[in-house]
């Protein structure tokens, strides 16, 4: 499948740009990651400490381990704070 996925805060710092179309046979978040901490030093690096990353797929807040069928985005991101 195809995805875009969008980074942000310092994961876009870590992997350099803001997002990016991949192609992908990763059946939840948590293997998505797997194949993009794969890719080279950086994303490896912003995906080190996944007790530090959130995401959403399609925009909706979603756990690490979400499935990815039939979805068109993924966004990561850090722990939002409130106040």
């Amino acid at each position: 499948m195809t995805l875009d996925v969008l980074y942000f805060a310092w994961l876009r710092e870590r992997i350099g740009q803001p997002r990016e179309r991949i192609e992908t046979d990763a059946a939840t978040v948590r293997e998505l990651i797997a194949d993009l901490a794969a890719r080279d030093d950086w994303h490896a690096a912003a995906f080190s400490d996944l007790a530090a990353v959130r995401c959403a797929v399609d925009q909706q807040l979603a756990s690490l381990d979400a499935p990815l069928a039939g979805a068109r985005e993924v966004a990561f991101f850090p722990p939002m704070t409130g106040g």
